[in-house]
């Protein structure tokens, strides 16, 4: 029976046992079939992700898609890699350390071994302590870490190969992203991090795909999933927004194993009237979550940031680096800087005195300021130093931001005036690193290795970038874990 003899069969009421008497065809024909009159109520979404999660092969994906699965990957190694040392990971280290009860897995870039659970929650706190990962910039969602983070622990513990590796890793990574659809805005609005809330459901999905699990057992793996919901934005500039996917990361792993030995959790967790999206949010759309499952790839949206900082603040950024450029722009040339932006600007990095390097991550006055110091708003721009050096915090006394609902979040206007009387503006329609305007491959190569260069040994980041866009053909994922590490 082909496609079309298949809708003639269910649009005559054929269903149930017959139906799965029928030939295989892909998932998101069956989905787009037999779910399109719940998508408005959501009903089985529970059911439904779970036999998404459970039946798309990797064939099933599309070349591009693949594609973009793989960027997604590569910036998660850099920057994971890239944050190895930071005091947040090191923290992370010695406090756990004296209770983790193994040895099983890798801590990317370093030497130490944990549990799987223990090992993704660091490696989850160290693919976002920098605010350099990737971004789905509807919802601001932080997909990949939490995802790559579970999927590395997990296959040091059991064989998985790369190509096994990437078909998780792009499920984990396509849910978490349809989650965070389903509740926006309304979810971060009422204050929950979507990067901590939404990936331990996608991490679950993707370790029980390697586990290959029942579908009861992977939707018990979901609910147990959506019951561990972590994090709050007040959190932002702090430790605690990493520590955010890093729970969502073991989060999902520890749901996997559970649900695994038969922990059981309730059959509709997501959807129930008194389940996780009506807690999660005042607003669901499961047409965001459901429709064209299969068929319409989220991850296709993914982008990568040239910026280690909020990604609201990045057109301000960039207009400041092209002004700073073109007009070879000093401090002390500077009156004052007007910077028109959408009104998330203020809300998620008005911080106008910063006193950390991570809370200068969300001051959109210390971010532009160094811009024009530096022309560049790297890792190295948001160290403590950076932040408290007097010159920086002279140039933000200059700057002003007004809030435009009028402009998207991916659009912003600098206006810089200067002491001789000359203005300069330059406005920004989408920034650099955004869908229009992306981070070439190139440039995430240039990304990754400025990451890394002061963490591996040139040669090992080479090899390692080279190995990063290779993992979906590589012989062992855990292997490829191990290779990371000094």
């Amino acid at each position: 029976m082909n496609f079309k003899q298949r809708r003639s069969f269910l649009k005559q009421g054929g269903t149930g046992l017959a139906l799965s008497l029928l030939p295989a065809l892909p998932f998101a024909a069956q989905v787009i079939e037999l779910n399109e009159a719940n998508l408005q109520s959501g009903k089985d979404a529970t059911r439904i992700l779970a036999q998404y999660a459970l039946n798309t092969q990797y064939e099933d994906i599309p070349t591009n898609i693949k594609r973009e699965s793989i960027r997604s990957f590569v910036n998660y190694v850099g920057v994971t890699v890239g944050s190895c040392r930071h005091k947040a990971i090191d923290i992370c280290i010695e406090s756990l350390r004296p209770v983790s009860g193994s040895k099983q897995a890798s801590i990317l870039g370093r030497s130490e071994r944990f549990d799987i659970l223990n090992a993704a929650f660091i490696n989850g706190v160290g693919s976002h302590i920098l605010d350099f990962d990737d971004t789905h910039l509807l919802t601001n969602v932080h997909a990949s870490g939490p995802i790559a983070s579970a999927l590395l622990a997990y296959s040091e513990l059991k064989p998985v190969s790369g190509k096994e590796f990437m078909n998780a890793f792009y499920l984990g990574v396509e849910l978490t992203i349809r989650l965070s659809n389903a509740l926006a805005p309304n979810h971060a609005d009422i204050g929950w991090h979507v990067s901590g809330t939404h990936p331990s459901i996608g991490a679950a999905a993707a370790i029980g795909r390697l586990m290959r699990l029942t579908e009861e057992q992977m939707i018990w793996a979901l609910g147990l999933a959506a019951s561990q919901p972590v994090g709050f934005r007040d959190s932002f500039g702090s430790m605690n927004k990493s520590f955010n996917p890093g729970r969502a990361a073991s989060n999902g792993v520890f749901s996997a194993l559970l649900a695994q030995k038969g922990f059981t959790s309730s059959n509709q967790m997501i959807e129930s009237r008194i389940g996780w999206a009506n807690a999660m949010s005042t607003k669901q759309n499961y047409s965001e979550l459901l429709g064209d499952l299969g068929t319409r790839f989220e991850i296709a949206k993914n982008t990568y940031k040239p910026f280690a900082c909020g990604i609201v603040i990045h057109p301000a950024i960039d207009a400041a680096i092209q002004l700073r450029n073109q007009y070879q722009l000093q401090p002390d040339q500077i009156k004052s800087i007007l910077i028109k932006a959408n009104p998330y600007v203020l809300e998620l990095t008005g911080k106008k005195s910063p006193q950390t390097g991570l809370e200068g991550k969300f001051s959109v006055y210390h971010s532009v300021a160094i811009a024009i110091i530096d022309g560049r708003a790297g890792e190295k721009q948001y160290s403590d130093a950076a932040v408290l050096n007097p010159k920086t915090i002279a140039l933000r006394e200059k700057i002003i931001v007004e809030a435009d609902p009028n402009l998207a979040k991916k659009s912003g206007e600098a206006i810089i005036i200067l002491n001789d009387g000359r203005v300069v503006k330059r406005y920004i329609e989408s920034a650099i690193g955004g869908v229009e305007n992306p981070l070439s491959n190139e440039q995430l190569d240039a990304k990754f290795l400025d990451l890394t260069e002061d963490i591996l040994p040139r040669s090992k980041s080479k090899l390692l970038l080279e190995n990063s866009w290779n993992m979906g053909s590589i012989a062992s994922a855990g292997n490829f874990a191990k290779s990371t590490t000094v």
